[in-house]
């Protein structure tokens, strides 16, 4: 079983930056590939980010050179650094942890999820 937290999320202006981090259980940590995900009201869950155990990472075209995924395997923590925010970024944030086979960009390929994070972006 894991456990995934979330943490970081708020209210900030357009043009700022956020800091959300995923705190995980399990002792392989190390091993798992970590995804974030959003969802914004009224639509659907969709791929944001995924750091693979290699540190290998991957971005949606929507927040590609603004995000920033990284890991911390010492604190068993996945962060997303989100810099020059826009009011189209606002959705809760979700993390996952990767299955181990299946595109990383499908929701359906993660077996376990935080409880989600609100990231507010103001206009």
């Amino acid at each position: 079983q894991v456990q995934l937290v979330e943490s970081g999320g708020g209210l900030v202006q357009a043009g700022g930056s956020l800091r959300l981090s995923c705190a995980a259980s399990g002792r392989t940590f190390s091993s798992y590939a970590m995804g974030w995900f959003r969802q914004a009201p009224g639509k659907a869950r969709e791929f944001v980010s995924y750091i693979r155990w290699t540190g290998s990472t991957y971005y949606a075209d929507s927040v590609k050179g603004r995000f920033t995924i990284s890991r911390d395997n010492a604190k068993n923590t996945v962060y997303l650094q989100m810099n020059s925010l826009l009011p189209e970024d606002t959705a809760v944030y979700y993390c996952a942890k990767h299955s181990a086979s299946g595109s990383y960009y499908s929701l359906t390929t993660y077996d376990y999820w935080g409880q989600g994070t609100q990231v507010t972006v103001s206009s």
